[in-house]
């Protein structure tokens, strides 16, 4: 255990997993949707829902969708930099059993009409985890360049994909494949212990059966 899992990271506010944690589940789902968000419907559960504007939440969470870090002083008035700009934000509560605490679900869409839903959970420490993109389970935690992609469930894919990384020398340290339907769309993640170039990008992105390509850089 290293020292931030004790005392968790710089950040503004009382808490790592209500501020930090908050924060950077925000700037997971921009970087998800991959352009400016313009709405965004956040739902929140557990003590996320009961706790959101005491301890700072709500402005943590739209700092994250502004593109600011938990160091930013500027979360503090996150809410009123959203109200002058082009984003609108709608809080809800919602009851969640069997989810984290502190679980939150962003419905974003983009500057382009562009939309997705993004569920992630604060897990203490300023750590996370987004656990579904668009209804497919997955695992990703912001701490490794990671590769988000989508493509059509086809034999070879994900092999043209591994071998794409081993040509750069990049080593996947965690890798997950989620699928609704035999044959249909598909969404794999890959976390690496070197960086993910974007030539990397470019190359999986011009695979046959392949939808989309998206890198998420450390957070």
């Amino acid at each position: 255990m290293g020292v931030l899992d004790i005392i968790g990271p710089i950040m503004i506010g009382p808490s790592s997993s209500h501020t930090a944690g908050a924060a950077r589940l925000g700037n997971m789902a921009r970087t998800i949707l991959g352009e400016e968000p313009v709405k965004a419907t956040i739902q929140l559960y557990g003590s996320f829902a009961r706790t959101y504007k005491g301890h700072g939440t709500d402005k943590a969470l739209v700092a994250g969708l502004m593109g600011l870090s938990p160091e930013d002083p500027a979360i503090k008035t996150a809410l009123d930099r959203a109200a002058r700009s082009a984003l609108q934000v709608v809080f809800t509560r919602e009851d969640g059993q069997d989810c984290h605490p502190n679980t939150v679900k962003f419905l974003l869409e983009g500057e382009s009409g562009r939309k997705v839903a993004v569920t992630g959970a604060s897990t203490g420490g300023g750590r996370i985890v987004i656990s579904k993109i668009d209804g497919y389970e997955v695992e990703c935690t912001g701490e490794y360049y990671t590769l988000i992609a989508v493509y059509q469930d086809k034999p070879g894919i994900v092999a043209a994909v591994t071998q794409i990384l081993a040509q750069h020398d990049v080593n996947i340290a965690f890798m997950k494949v989620s699928r609704k339907q035999k044959g249909a769309q598909a969404l794999m993640i890959l976390e690496a212990d070197q960086p993910i170039t974007e030539d990397v990008i470019a190359a999986v992105d011009r695979l046959p059966a392949m939808e989309s390509a998206l890198l998420v850089k450390p957070l």
